[in-house]
């Protein structure tokens, strides 16, 4: 099956150890891939700029939702462009399991798929983010309307409606929450498909997903507080 329809969106900021298989295992299946960078002091964006993938690039760090927002607008400029991605730079996505949601989603009877690692055994998962993950989901009505398990899963899939929808106005890991509102919103069709997140030795020595569980959960105790 062709994926000539469908963009990758991948954030990088200092991924330069990684960034090269991630991008040469994705660009394999996926031809149109766009990085931005988001003010990275290594070699990120040379690397990206060689492997054949387009290249966006921030003049200083915005953090994580920004670039989402920048990668989202170029895609959505491009022609042909009708499934967009949203793809971790540090090599924790699958390949394989991007394509499931894409033909998922092709079905026409959702407008955007969500990644989920809480399938099966989740022993693979650090307790400190199974323990995280799970207090943001109690803590969010959102998620729980949804019937959406995992918070702060950066693996999504989603047709040109959210995509010409999509406006993330929160620069950091509060994009996270804010996507959950705007599919409440708008009335985006959200479903959950399992994913498996690989966690290296890499990823886990950078150590940003405890910290941005820990910024998402802060941040959902204030507005659950502020509600009150």
């Amino acid at each position: 099956m062709s994926y000539s329809d469908t963009w990758l969106i991948v954030p990088v900021y200092n991924e330069a150890e990684v960034l090269g298989d991630v991008l040469s295992e994705a660009l394999q299946t996926f031809p149109n891939i766009v990085c931005v960078d988001d003010g990275s002091r290594d070699d990120s964006a040379e690397i990206a700029l060689n492997s054949g993938a387009h290249l966006v690039q921030h003049p200083v760090n915005l953090g994580q939702g920004a670039a989402l927002q920048t990668g989202i607008e170029y895609a959505r400029s491009r022609p042909g462009a009708d499934y967009f991605v949203t793809f971790d730079s540090d090599g924790q996505h699958q390949v394989s399991d991007v394509k499931q949601m894409i033909d998922r989603l092709r079905l026409g009877e959702i407008d955007l798929c969500v990644g989920t690692r809480f399938h099966g055994d989740t022993d693979h998962i650090p307790w400190i983010k199974r323990l995280l993950l799970r207090t943001i989901v109690l803590l969010s009505p959102g998620l729980r309307t949804l019937q959406l398990t995992d918070a702060h899963n950066g693996l999504r899939v989603f047709n040109r409606t959210v995509a010409n929808q999509f406006n993330i106005t929160h620069n950091g890991m509060g994009h996270a929450s804010e996507i959950i509102a705007m599919a409440r919103r708008h009335g985006w069709r959200v479903a959950e498909s399992p994913v498996t997140i690989v966690y290296t030795e890499y990823s886990m020595a950078k150590g940003q997903s405890v910290i941005n569980g820990v910024n998402i959960l802060f941040e959902s105790i204030l507005r659950t507080s502020s509600r009150r």
